[in-house]
């Protein structure tokens, strides 16, 4: 009687045993995909992780330890659909080193925003103008209830456009936090000319 007691809880110890070791197993393989996948999202914040939360005008607008020198070239102003927006080259000159950024100033009632793009973050914004006017009509021609489409910098800046009601209409956010620091446009064709008399400017300054 005795045996036939003690066959079950041997049988029920074993199962155990066998379930525990399945789920180690299962935890360990969860465990492995996390940390590869933490290590995947370390290498896309690279960038990020350089400049840390400041912008790259913060970043190097705040050093210290050298006379820094603020030199503005102002260009044509933005064809807004509302308002006004300023654009002009500001460089900042400091121990030896000059940094040219594209600068957009949009005015309004209680004080302005501005969105400033460093050279190289410039011909980053410039090749996505390109790719997004390439896709606006196909966009259109899809007549979808709503779409966007837009390229982010690195410092939060946004250019792009979103598609509602058969007609596309182009927008810039010039800076990541806030509000009323969005410019509306008609199409794309004046941001993009604004940005290569921008980058023309900027290599004009660097000879």
């Amino acid at each position: 009687m005795k045996k036939y007691m003690l066959l079950p809880l041997i049988v029920l110890a074993l199962l155990t045993f066998s379930c525990n070791d399945d789920v180690q197993n299962v935890s360990n393989d969860e465990v492995s995909g996390d940390v590869e996948t933490i290590v995947i999202d370390e290498q896309d914040n690279n960038d990020e992780d350089e400049w840390g939360n400041k912008t790259k005008m913060d970043y190097y607008s705040s050093r210290t330890g050298n006379i820094m020198k603020f030199v503005d070239d102002n260009l044509p102003d933005l064809p807004v659909k509302y308002g006004k927006a300023k654009t002009r080259i500001r460089t900042l000159k400091f121990g030896g080193d000059d940094v040219y950024f594209y600068q957009i100033e949009k005015e309004g009632g209680y004080g302005s925003s501005v969105a400033s793009i460093e050279y190289s973050d410039l011909l980053d914004v410039i090749k996505a103008m390109e790719v997004l006017q390439s896709e606006v009509s196909d966009d259109l021609q899809s007549n979808p209830d709503y779409l966007e489409n837009k390229y982010t910098t690195i410092d939060g800046f946004q250019i792009g456009y979103f598609v509602s009601e058969g007609r596309a209409t182009w927008y810039i956010q010039l800076e990541r936090f806030g509000s009323g620091n969005t410019l509306f446009f008609n199409d794309g064709d004046g941001i993009l000319q604004s940005m290569e008399t921008a980058k023309s400017k900027i290599e004009e300054l660097k000879r």
